[in-house]
């Protein structure tokens, strides 16, 4: 019977296959090369395949031994995932960790994180979700979420906090609305006349509206169709600076100034939420510390 293949005997044959020749596999792996032929030659035995032709001063590898070789080297990932995954475990390194971010968030900040985290934690699962307000606490409450962005807004005591940075919103109108086409200080009263589209709780059992204005309201789920909204011209409402300092400089949409409000009148804090119980373990921390840079960067 025919005897399995060792992982060593497969690494055997991936350095001989990108070196060239026994010897030189011998040097990249530290051993000699009668250990490299030798262990090349019982996978060959074991195999009952010829993987070199060694007519060839050079040992030319075969075409089985080119397919043995592609199989091999995916056996050799999935060994060196496993052995990362064995060491994070020891490390105390978690299995997965679940983030949910206000619809606030900066969107890039949120993609660049998760280039980051897939490069450090290949062997941790992550899953994003996107709510609004007192949402995100809610999943961090229930569990759904291990980690949180979200606004002070609604936000419960008794959860874990890390300050991030502060977003200014921005009361804004496409410039073909009627407010956009004003200049100066606008009376409450011009603002209540027009349609004010609000970014609202998708429960009954969140926190209000916040920052209304007018008597007449539309009132949407998302961040992003509020913002395609306005700058259809369909009302007037406050967006995140970040989100619209490209609109704003290529005049798609214009900022208003309400008479009723100060100009940093809508700061926001973002914070990282969690529940006090929940053991930081190294993935957690990282993410807990990107967030910090990521937030003060795209939010300038």
């Amino acid at each position: 019977m025919k005897m399995d293949a060792t992982i060593d005997q497969l690494r055997a044959l991936v350095a001989v296959a990108d070196t060239g020749s026994f010897s030189a596999a011998g040097r990249s792996l530290g051993r000699v090369q009668s250990a490299v032929s030798t262990a090349m030659a019982n996978l060959e035995a074991q195999l009952g395949v010829a993987l070199f032709d060694r007519a060839t001063r050079v040992p030319t590898i075969t075409d089985e031994g080119a397919r043995v070789l592609a199989a091999a080297r995916r056996v050799l990932v999935e060994v060196d995932a496993l052995h990362q995954v064995a060491s994070g475990l020891a490390d105390g390194l978690e299995a997965r960790v679940s983030l949910c971010v206000d619809a606030l968030f900066p969107l890039p900040a949120l993609v660049e994180l998760c280039v980051g985290f897939a490069a450090a934690f290949p062997a941790v699962d992550l899953r994003v979700d996107t709510e609004t307000l007192s949402a995100v606490a809610a999943r961090v409450i229930s569990g759904a979420a291990t980690l949180g962005v979200t606004v002070p807004v609604g936000l419960p005591a008794g959860l874990g906090r890390h300050a991030l940075s502060e977003i200014r919103m921005v009361p804004v109108a496409a410039p073909k609305h009627e407010l956009g086409l004003r200049r100066g200080k606008l009376s409450s009263a011009a603002l209540a006349a027009c349609v004010q589209i609000v970014l609202s709780e998708r429960s009954d059992e969140g926190v209000a509206d916040q920052a209304v204005l007018s008597a007449r309201t539309w009132r949407v789920g998302d961040l992003h169709t509020k913002h395609a909204l306005l700058r259809a011209g369909l009302g007037w409402g406050n967006l995140p600076e970040h989100l619209v300092r490209d609109d704003l400089a290529k005049r798609r949409l214009v900022e208003l100034s309400p008479a009723a409000w100060g100009k940093h009148e809508h700061l926001l804090s973002l914070s990282a939420i969690h529940q006090r119980s929940l053991v930081l373990g190294p993935a957690h921390r990282w993410v807990l510390q990107r967030l910090t840079v990521l937030c003060k960067r795209h939010t300038r």
